[in-house]
């Protein structure tokens, strides 16, 4: 043991980006003020650069565990959270059982309502540092940590394409394909010629075998959303994902009642009640727990309820600076269900040298830190880059 929690501090981590995320700007997108823009095929907001809220725990014996969480928008928000309300929690906790604290800190504010959101990913942050200074005190990774099947491997699928033109979008699907990959996902609100036509020209490009998804970023009704499962589904669609507004039970229950493709859903969700308000009434086939927003602990109780429902577990793994991503892996390690995990080429690549550990991703599979607690941490460049809040 290295003592109690002597201090917590939170940072953004910036970077710029050459194309924004999901590609090049289309008519009518434009970045404003604080260079953030609106996707006009899912009006959702997104920033033009890269950025992370970072975490960094010290205990009183001197271990350092770093935990992360969204700062796409507002990272403020998750900052003012950490430092005006739950650091004050923390400090001074022996972090044998970092659930056990992060249970405590969901308490603090759950009869205001305050189950979701920034709340629950500042929660997610600390959880994560906090198991990175269990495994670092311990001598273990993380992963060791966890009950359940341990792997030193996992299976990726290649994650956006964000070229401009449907063909330059096959082009590169086929160059990550020669690398070793064989399963893809495009994004339906830059699919310019609609998501039939990207999928059969993605069909054509890279053959029968590889397998395809559409992420349809939660932008239709029920029977809009049938209808392009259904224009796409004669072209071999692996899994369609987010059909329908996050809060439409309603019809994500029509939509995966009523359709033979696989339905995956889960990112958004911050912890397994989401889930629970969702199992029973929805033929859901594949749960994408995204780490960013629900810390180790959520993420694995996530993993074990779609276990009890033999649902397969394909995580998600969206704009970060690496820190969530590692727990991501020695979480899913663990998950008795686990198919895949999701690879963002286009963040993973050019941010390598924001980590320092040898988590790596080729040959279609990611391989897992080796060292104790997360295995990963920042680099000499990223520490120099980060701002406090």
């Amino acid at each position: 043991m290295s003592g109690p929690v002597e201090s917590v501090e939170v940072f953004t981590l910036t970077l710029p980006r050459d194309t924004p995320y999901l590609g090049a700007l289309r008519p009518g997108e434009r970045a404003n003020a604080q260079g953030y823009i609106v996707r006009k095929g899912n009006r959702t907001v997104y920033p033009t650069f890269d950025r992370s809220v970072l975490v960094r725990v010290k205990t009183r014996g001197g271990t350092v565990g770093w935990g992360e969480t969204y700062g796409i928008v507002a990272p403020g928000a998750v900052g003012a959270i950490i430092n005006d309300l739950l650091s004050g929690f923390v400090v001074g906790r022996e972090v044998d059982n970092p659930s056990a604290i992060y249970d405590d800190l969901y308490d603090l504010m759950r009869v205001r309502g305050y189950t979701g959101g920034f709340y629950v990913d500042a929660l997610a942050a600390i959880d994560i540092a906090l198991w990175d200074i269990a495994g670092r005190q311990a001598g273990e990774p993380v992963s060791s940590l966890l009950d359940g099947v341990s792997r030193e491997t996992i299976g990726a699928y290649v994650s956006g394409l964000p070229e401009p033109t449907m063909d330059k979008r096959a082009d590169l699907a086929r160059r990550w394909q020669d690398r070793g990959f064989d399963a893809f996902k495009f994004a339906t609100p830059v699919a310019d010629e609609g998501p039939a036509a990207e999928l059969q020209n993605l069909r054509s490009a890279l053959g029968p075998q590889a397998r395809i998804a559409a992420d349809m970023h939660w932008n239709q009704t029920a029977e809009e959303a049938l209808a392009l499962i259904a224009a796409m589904e004669p072209h071999g669609l692996w899994f369609a994902e987010a059909p329908v507004r996050t809060e439409d039970i309603a019809a994500l229950e029509t939509v995966s009642t009523a359709t033979a493709v696989p339905i995956a859903v889960g990112e958004e969700w911050r912890t397994v009640w989401d889930m629970r308000q969702r199992i029973d009434r929805c033929n859901i086939s594949i749960v994408q727990p995204e780490m960013g927003h629900k810390g180790i602990t959520n993420f694995t109780r996530i993993g074990a309820l779609a276990a009890e429902h033999e649902i397969d577990v394909i995580p998600h793994a969206t704009i970060g600076a690496g820190i969530f991503l590692a727990a991501s892996l020695h979480a899913s390690s663990a998950l008795p269900t686990l198919a895949g995990h999701e690879f963002q080429h286009s963040i993973f690549e050019p941010n390598r040298r924001l980590l320092v550990g040898d988590m790596d991703c080729r040959e279609g599979m990611y391989r897992l830190p080796t060292a104790p607690g997360l295995g990963v941490e920042p680099s000499e460049e990223a520490l120099e880059l980060l701002q406090p809040i």
